[in-house]
């Protein structure tokens, strides 16, 4: 065997002899992944959502509102800094696959051993132990890891699922930042409707005081009933004081979701959303759900990325094997540096075997296994989170409709009790009592139709958005399979 070749082989043989000497403790991973065939799940598919689903409302201020907030929201923008620097270590990690190059020159002003390789003077000619000279050097230099156990490629591999996890996060941040806008655009559309029932109810209230008046001018009513009327009129107002309030609160949570501050107040008008606008909704629980929500992924990114920098954790105990290569000018004396004669090369295996350091490797695999169950307990618990949130709005959707049907039922029958009360009361046949009480029955229903109905609207956009909204992996990422970014 050729002498050269012999070399390369003796590191490798030291290593695998002595690679017994620390050895990864028997540390094992105590949670397991949720399997998602006791889930209880429908193998069906539900639709999906298009990009910009909230167009459907028609509405150009909620389409305009959550763009600005999709290109200003702090909390997105954070969450785009977390990518940035995970593809830094993504980087990172992956050109320690890769052969290192690196230059290296340096001329040092030295006394020479006298007991070196340098000999001592004769005849008082060149340069000799003892003497002062220049000491050159100049090299370019190769490193490469060959990687035997996987160490590197692991790591590689982790930093690749830790991009794609804050890749996901910045998805869910996204999918959350519309959903709370489109949540709090039907809030205004609610304070506006109530606000409106408010005033409304003011105006009756203050009709009512005049005809109460009119009608103890002629003796028809007391001062009983004009009291009840006086006292109904800022009850009304202060009803109505309340809603604007509440609209009011309503336009400063939207500037604020939209990244604006007092300057977008005035600018926000009254909503005109179609509230019966069609969005594609799932009707049950379905398998789908679990490639539907970024947050899901994101949890599965990160047991994959634990995996993997356990399995790091776990090539650390073992040689590490370098190949290192170099060529160069080396002289001594600046006026000799770029002679041929000068010119210097080499190449050779490395050794790195971890023989003393085994407390620190094995708290490090110990600290990793502890890193996998902790991810895989974040996982468990995501997945049944978003289990629960599907099913809860599912409940209550299906709730919302029902008593939508009753409380139309209920305001059907509360404002024929009205008509027939006012009827009563300009005939004389009842008390002024008597028709506060309808109308205040009326106004009750009508405002229960206006908290369900927005009720059900915003339970079907949080419906939407539990089941993964718009988002679609295979048309927002490509790294899941093994897609590196540069």
């Amino acid at each position: 065997m050729n002498s050269r070749i012999k070399h390369l082989y003796v590191p490798l043989a030291l290593a695998i002899s002595l690679s017994s000497c620390v050895s990864p403790p028997k540390e094992e991973t105590r949670i397991t992944p949720i399997d998602t065939k006791t889930l209880g799940l429908s193998q069906t598919a539900s639709p999906r959502a298009a990009e910009g689903w909230w167009k459907v409302f028609g509405d150009t201020q909620l389409n305009q509102l959550i763009d600005d907030s999709l290109a200003n929201s702090p909390s997105l923008g954070e969450a785009l800094i977390r990518v940035r620097g995970a593809q830094a270590q993504a980087v990172a990690a992956g050109a320690k696959l890769r052969p290192g190059f690196a230059i290296d020159a340096d001329e040092t002003y030295q006394r020479l051993s006298e007991n070196y390789i340098y000999p001592p003077k004769e005849g008082g000619l060149g340069v000799a132990g003892g003497d002062m000279a220049w000491m050159g050097q100049a090299t370019l230099g190769l490193t490469w890891d060959l990687d035997f156990w996987g160490a590197q490629a692991n790591l590689f591999k982790q930093a690749r699922n830790k991009v794609l996890a804050a890749e996901l996060d910045s998805a869910t941040a996204r999918l959350a930042l519309s959903g709370a806008m489109a949540q709090s655009y039907v809030d205004l559309f609610r304070a506006y409707a109530l606000a409106d029932l408010a005033e409304q109810n003011e105006r009756q209230r203050e009709t009512m005081l005049n005809i109460t008046k009119s009608r103890v001018r002629a003796g028809l009513d007391t001062q009983l009933e004009l009291k009840l009327a006086e006292a109904a009129l800022p009850q009304a107002r202060n009803s109505r004081l309340q809603a604007e309030v509440q609209r009011d609160i309503a336009i400063h949570n939207l500037a604020a979701l939209s990244g604006r501050g007092a300057d977008a107040y005035d600018k926000i008008g009254r909503p005109h959303i179609t509230p019966d606008a069609t969005l594609p909704l799932p009707s049950e629980l379905t398998l789908d759900l679990l490639s539907r929500r970024p947050d899901i992924l994101a949890a599965k990114a990160r047991v994959e990325a634990a995996t993997a920098g356990r399995a790091a954790a776990k090539a650390a105990f073992y040689p590490d094997i370098n190949l290192k290569a170099f060529v160069g000018l080396q002289a001594v004396g600046l006026d000799k540096l770029s002679d041929s004669g000068s010119t210097i090369y080499g190449a050779g295996p490395a050794l790195h075997l971890p023989v003393f350091d085994s407390q620190r490797l094995k708290a490090g695999y110990i600290g990793a296994t502890a890193e996998l169950d902790g991810a895989v307990a974040s996982y468990n618990e995501t997945l049944l989170k978003a289990i629960r949130d599907v099913a809860d709005q599912l409940t209550r959707y299906d709730s919302l409709k029902r008593q939508l049907a009753q409380t139309n039922q209920f305001a059907t029958a509360t404002k024929a009790a009205y008509k027939l009360a006012q009827d009563r009361y300009k005939a004389g046949l009842s008390s002024q009592l008597s028709l506060l009480n309808a109308e205040t029955q009326v106004i009750n229903a009508r405002r229960e139709l206006i908290t369900i109905n927005t009720q059900l609207l915003i339970t079907r956009v949080t419906l939407l958005l539990t089941f993964g909204g718009s988002f679609d992996p295979d048309t927002h990422f490509v790294l899941a399979q093994g897609g590196q970014h540069e």
